[in-house]
Order: structure tokens, then sequence, then C-alpha cells
């Protein structure tokens, strides 16, 4: 039988809580990949303990090299004891409440499973916003459903500095190591508009070309792109060990157009493992996620070039960006209004960008 439930309270789904009805096996949503952990230097977990909390980090310090001749006098050089300050500024939380009848009546453990649900979610947002982050946006609203592709408009251009201009650049990255359709000529010599989107479209098989058109600017194929995100990182010194870059599923759906072997595992590929899609490409390991910031319709409007609807691409390299976080409290007390058990739990965290020349990002769409 089904037990009878107070106006404004609902019992889980359909309201026929017995064990007749529930089984002792649960269908668990799909889950994205976390992959800020992988990416960032997280040495500092556990180092906070509350809200306002500051992580001290020491900034490698520069050594100036000098020419020699017999009797110069050498000068030591003070070192600078430069430092970063990576503050505990974020804060979610969660809290949810389980009757004493509906767990009497159940087989199945819903105050771990939900728990244990809750935590992915806090992982999921502590992506969305890191990688928000690093792309120079600033993601809107914390997702919608929990097992739904993030489809809506999320990205809200972060706040820039007067040097920046119009780019998609927010204040702590730099405008050099960011692409758009400016940095993409046509055969022709001519450029696509700056703060455009970077048109994407797949090389057509056999075509050799650098540039794919005769005079469509701003017009690139993915493999292009990533080779130019890993010039700009070349040419700032970024270590080649530690680089990794985060796409994502149409930016990957055309790259695999255009050589479907790099990314597949029928053609000797590493496939897609949580979050991993292949190991090594031009220097970078690719990762999926669609926690990436858009705008407007997405990266998935066709069109070309424009300023509204576009997706956003991140690379950059281990020791970039400082992130630390901490499940501060989880705890369970009686609910003084029912027979019932609420649990709840708070996650902090922070994040800084320690090397602004180790990311360079692309803002692209389809052509």
């Amino acid at each position: 039988m089904a037990f009878t439930t107070a106006a404004g309270h609902g019992n889980l789904p359909n309201g026929n809580f017995s064990p007749v009805i529930y089984s002792k096996q649960v269908q668990l949503a799909f889950r994205k990949a976390s992959i800020v952990e992988a990416i960032t230097n997280n040495d500092y977990f556990g180092e906070i303990a509350q809200m306002g909390d500051s992580v001290k980090i020491i900034k490698e310090p520069e050594i100036t090299v000098k020419e020699y001749a017999r009797g110069t006098t050498i000068t030591p050089q003070d070192l600078d004891d430069e430092d970063f300050s990576l503050t505990i500024d974020k804060a979610n939380y969660f809290a949810f409440k389980v009757d004493d009848i509906e767990e009497a009546h159940s087989h199945v453990n819903f105050q771990s499973l939900a728990s244990d649900r809750a935590a992915y979610r806090l992982a999921d947002q502590f992506d969305q916003d890191v990688l928000g982050y690093l792309s120079g946006f600033k993601q809107s609203a914390i997702h919608g459903a929990a097992n739904a592709v993030n489809t809506t408009v999320n990205g809200g251009k972060a706040v820039t500095t007067a040097s920046d201009g119009a780019n998609l650049v927010g204040a702590e990255l730099l405008a050099s190591m960011s692409l758009d359709a400016s940095d993409f000529t046509a055969e022709d010599g001519s450029a696509g508009s700056a703060n455009n989107c970077i048109g994407i479209k797949a090389r057509a098989p056999g075509q050799t070309t650098v540039t794919m058109h005769a005079s469509t600017g701003g017009i690139a194929s993915p493999l292009q792109i990533i080779a130019r995100m890993s010039r700009l990182m070349d040419q700032q010194n970024v270590d080649t060990q530690g680089r990794w870059l985060v796409l994502d599923p149409v930016f990957i759906e055309v790259l695999k157009d255009e050589d479907s072997r790099l990314l597949n595992s029928d053609f000797g590929g590493s496939g897609l493992q949580n979050g991993l899609v292949v190991n090594n490409l031009h220097g970078f390991q690719v990762y999926s996620s669609n926690n990436l910031p858009s705008l407007g319709t997405g990266s998935g409007t066709t069109g070309g070039p424009n300023t509204s609807n576009m997706g956003i691409i991140v690379a950059g390299h281990s020791s970039a960006v400082a992130t630390a976080e901490q499940i501060n409290k989880t705890e369970t007390y009686r609910d003084p209004d029912s027979f019932a058990d609420i649990v709840r739990g708070m996650h902090l965290y922070g994040r800084k960008i320690l090397r602004p020349e180790a990311i360079a990002t692309a803002a692209y769409c389809l052509a």
C-alpha cells in the first residue's frame, strides 16, 4: 500500500514506497567525468578549513644570467620572495531529508546513495566553474537536470581589463593567447574579423594546403587550431610535459571527421576513457567535457564566424592554475518537524591562475 503524504511533501518516485515495489538494484544516472583535478595543480587539498582562508603559494624566482669577463666584480642577485594568494571564496552545498518510514520499508540505503550522488554533483559544479574561469567566462548557472547534457546558454564574459578591449579574455588571461577568427587567413591573405569565432570544418580527404579556403578568412580545421595553440605555448617556453587540452563534444566530432584514426579505438586510438580522449595530440593530453562555457545557441550552430553563438576550448599546463578544495562539513541531524534525518554538506574551494602565459583559448563555431 502507499503511505499517505502531507501536503507539500513528496515521497520518492511514484509515492508508493514499499518493499514490494522497490528492488535492491538501483538505476544510476550517467555521470560526466570530472577532469579539473587531472589538469590543475591541486597539491593544496586539505590546507583549508573555512570560507575566506587563503593559501600562500611561493612563486619560482627568476634568475638573471650575466656575461662574465676576467676581473668583473660579481654582484649577487637578491631573490624576490613573490607569492600568490589562493583565496577560498567559493562555496556550494547540498541538503536532503530521508523519512524514517521510507527508509524502514526500503531495501536501498538511500542516505548513502544520495550522499554519493551529492558528492558527484558538487564535483560537477566545481568543474563547470573552474573550466569557465580558465576560459575567461563566468558560468551563469548550476546545471539543471543531473543526467542531462548541458545544452543551455551557460557562458558570460568574465570581467576584463581596459587593455583586453573586446577580446574574449578575462582579466587574468593574456589576449595574445586567445584565438579568434582574425588569427586564420585564407589563401588570398584575407583574415577573419576580430572577436568572431573561428569557423571549423574538417579537412577534405587528400587536401594538403595549410589554409583550406581560397577567399574566406576565419575558417580552420580542428587540427589547425590545436597546432596553433601548441605553437603559442611553445613561444611562451611552456614545458612540453604536462600540457592538456579540453574540448567539447561538438569540436571532437569534427576532429573525428578529419581523421577518425586519431581518436577512434577501432583504428588503434585510445578512445574515450574517463574524460581522456587521446594521450598525445600535438603534445596535449586531450580531454572531453560538457562543462566548457558556450554562448548563444552554442558551438553546434552552423553559419560560420560570428560574435553570438560559439563554444570555447581551452589548453594549458598543469602548473598554470592552482586549485584548493575540500568538503568542509557533512553532517546528519534529526528534523525537528518530522520523523526524518537531514543530511547536508558544504564544499569550499578556490582557484588561481598562476601562469597566464601557459593557458590558451579558442572561440569556435561550425563553418
